[in-house]
């Protein structure tokens, strides 16, 4: 309902893209074919052995801090969280609690609390059969970026718009795949509903695998809460989970304080002055920055790219890149608009049938930039018709040979000959009386017919523009 204000803020956690774990020298490959067989004394914790700070993932919590526009730390320390699960040889997680890594920042339009980094647990995996539970340590002591931003978000699909945001800025970084369903980008969701500008009681929504997961969690919640407060009862603040087959949260346990982890600082650990390590200072680590996901968003923009397809060159960076190099072979705006509007509608569908369907395309794309640029030019000129150059690009796709050859080789060139259309104009007004009928009592839409059957009858080689005046003028 109306009346009710919902307000969201996400915890988002990331594996980070390093050589080792967090504080071990053990191969970071969580997704090993074989279990347990990245480990060492230090992540299973035998006795005796100390941990050492990787310094590539502090590197890269404090790339997206710069990214983002966060204050980075000057002093950081890690600090001990305090539980017991299976999952966690310890009986800890070094984290960091009082003094993260970067604090503040801003990622589309959303004010960010903090950004930490700690390590990853090891996975359960739940035999159905026998009903066991299993626990693979490759996963256990991979570094982990933590966000958490502030509650300031206010519907599902803002949610889904952030988390969808991030998973490209670290992409961009290289910092992390940050693919949900391998569980290398993970949300939790906390929510909660008022009447006033006062926050309600918090409810969080762990393991939320997908953005479409989340999203529906998320609108789940809210109105689930929405209804218990109408009916008169109250929201309690706890732990839920999503089921997908129900399409509901359900409750799993009552919402942890910090106080219940106890944390205090590591003392295996050293703290940081952050300003002091060369390799971390901040000009440095902003000089290292790419073009990120928002400014290459809105340099298509500047181009006249229309939002949709902004995004789509945004999110699939072969794509991207394959348009800029067209780009950069063409002379106006007008042809890198059409150059744009090929690639989108024909060249993604071509590649989309030969990677398999795939939603996102990830086939290398064989077509030189060169070429693809000549054909746009070839159709800008109206030396080809717009049904010659897919033709001509599903061949490209397929040979990888250049447009000039496949066009003349299939006659595909239109003549820009007045005297050339006659005949092809002469031959479709005497094939369709019926539409000639129609276009001579006032029917507009009877001329698009006739030039249509004309271009079939050329197989594309007749220059429209041409064509239409020599119908209009033999029916004059």
């Amino acid at each position: 309902m109306e009346k009710y204000k919902p307000t969201i803020g996400l915890e988002i956690h990331a594996e980070l893209k390093t050589r080792t774990k967090m504080f071990c020298r053990s191969k970071n490959d969580p997704f090993a074919a074989e279990a347990n067989t990245h480990v060492c004394p230090v992540c299973m914790a035998h006795p005796g052995t100390l941990p050492v700070i990787n310094k590539e993932a502090v590197k890269h919590v404090l790339r997206v801090g710069e990214a983002i526009g966060g204050t980075p730390a000057d002093y950081t320390e890690f600090d001990r969280k305090n539980y017991f699960y299976p999952d966690l040889p310890k009986g800890y997680q070094i984290s960091q609690y009082e003094f993260p890594l970067v604090s503040g920042g801003l990622l589309s339009g959303i004010e960010l609390t903090r950004i930490h980094l700690e390590e990853d647990t090891a996975s359960s995996i739940h035999d159905e059969k026998t009903g066991a539970t299993l626990i693979d340590y490759n996963r256990a002591g991979v570094p982990l970026l933590e966000l958490v931003t502030e509650p300031v978000i206010h519907s599902a699909e803002e949610a889904g718009q952030f988390a969808r945001e991030l998973q490209l800025l670290l992409r961009y970084l290289g910092a992390s795949d940050a693919n949900m369903e391998k569980g290398e980008m993970r949300v939790e969701a906390n929510i909660s509903v008022s009447q006033t500008n006062e926050l309600g009681t918090k409810v969080e929504i762990k393991n939320l695998n997908s953005f479409r997961v989340m999203e529906k969690a998320v609108a789940y919640e809210i109105e689930r809460q929405i209804k218990l407060l109408e009916e008169g009862g109250s929201v309690i603040q706890e732990t839920r989970g999503w089921d997908d087959k129900k399409q509901c949260t359900f409750a799993q346990r009552v919402k942890e304080g910090s106080a219940d982890y106890r944390y205090f600082p590591d003392p295996d650990l050293p703290s940081l002055q952050v300003s002091q390590i060369t390799d971390l200072a901040s000009e440095k680590l902003k000089m290292s920055l790419p073009e990120l996901p928002w400014e290459r968003r809105q340099r298509y923009l500047d181009l006249g790219i229309n939002i949709d397809d902004a995004n789509m060159y945004v999110r699939e960076n072969n794509l991207g890149s394959f348009f800029d190099a067209v780009a950069s072979e063409l002379n106006s705006n007008d042809e890198i608009k059409k150059a744009s509007n090929y690639i989108v509608t024909d060249l993604a569908k071509l590649i989309r049938d030969t990677d398999e369907g795939d939603a996102n395309i990830q086939a290398e794309i064989s077509i030189s930039a060169s070429n693809f640029a000549t054909l746009v030019s070839f159709a800008h000129e109206g030396k080809i018709s717009s049904r010659g150059v897919k033709d001509i690009l599903a061949d490209m796709v397929k040979t990888n040979r250049d447009p000039e050859t496949i066009a003349n080789e299939r006659g595909l060139f239109q003549s820009l000959s007045v005297e050339d259309a006659v005949p092809v104009a002469e031959k479709v007004i005497l094939s369709n009386p019926e539409a000639v009928n129609e276009y001579r009592s006032g029917k507009e839409t009877a001329l698009q017919f006739l030039i249509g059957q004309g271009m079939k009858e050329s197989k594309g080689s007749a220059n429209p523009k041409l064509l239409s005046d020599a119908i209009v003028k033999l029916l004059g």
